[in-house]
């Protein structure tokens, strides 16, 4: 179990809980303290050291019988898509990509409501309203950007990332549950990739894979793949 980094921020350790992964098992988090804001230095630090955001909070497992969340971050300048993703950009050579300023829009909503009811009816994030949403995906101190992706007029997809000193971080996507053929959630990862390349930073964090879980397992496509244990980054690349 790795400490957290000397960032100046303290650090609170949640009572156990249940895990939102992996069926009974009980999960343990710990939060930097939102009471201080982080700067983009401190959180890119943070995410150096395996932490995610969710709002305003910075957080990451440390469960003590548990290590199946391991955060993940894809070397930029080093990633060769596949056949597969190969595939998937021709499918989508008619989709142009705006960055826009992260606050609430309409149009975005919708699609986010659209993709909540497909993919996690029953859950805890079903039947959103626009504050939670807004809540979720968006954070005073970040530099948050919401990377529209347009057939034409069409809005299909938003990606929700943010912009570190190192890298992006990859927070949030949601796109047309309905168009299962342009893989739109792979996409996603494949134009950050892209736009991390244009910003000449180094990374692209995914977030926390899960081997067991099926819904966070996917991340272990994108090669090589770099991921975070026992307190450093260790390059894995598995086919």
């Amino acid at each position: 179990m790795t400490k957290p980094p000397r960032s100046g921020l303290g650090f609170f350790l949640t009572p156990p809980h249940r895990c939102g992964y992996l069926p009974g098992r009980n999960a343990v988090t710990i939060f930097a303290d939102p009471r201080r804001r982080p700067n983009t230095a401190t959180y890119s630090t943070l995410s150096q050291h395996g932490f995610r955001r969710s709002g305003d909070h910075v957080y990451r497992p440390q469960c003590p019988d548990c290590s199946a969340c391991v955060a993940v971050r894809i070397p930029v300048h080093e990633f060769t898509p596949r056949r597969v993703h190969r595939r998937t950009l021709r499918a989508n050579v008619d989709i142009t990509i705006t960055p826009r300023a992260p606050v609430f829009d309409a149009e975005h909503f919708a699609l986010y409501e659209r993709y909540i009811c497909a993919r996690h009816a029953g859950g805890s994030m079903e039947n959103p309203d626009p504050d939670s949403y807004v809540e979720f995906l968006t954070a005073s101190w970040a530099e948050t950007v919401f990377y529209e992706f347009r057939a034409g007029s069409r809005l299909l997809a938003v990606a929700v990332a943010d912009h570190l000193e190192d890298g992006l971080s990859a927070v949030y996507t949601f796109y047309d549950p309905t168009e299962t053929q342009r893989s739109l959630g792979r996409l996603a990862i494949l134009k950050q990739v892209e736009i991390a390349r244009a910003l000449q930073v180094k990374w692209l964090y995914l977030g926390y894979w899960i081997s067991q879980c099926q819904k966070m397992s996917y991340k272990i496509e994108y090669q090589p793949l770099e991921h975070f244990r026992l307190g450093r980054w260790q390059r894995s690349e598995v086919e």
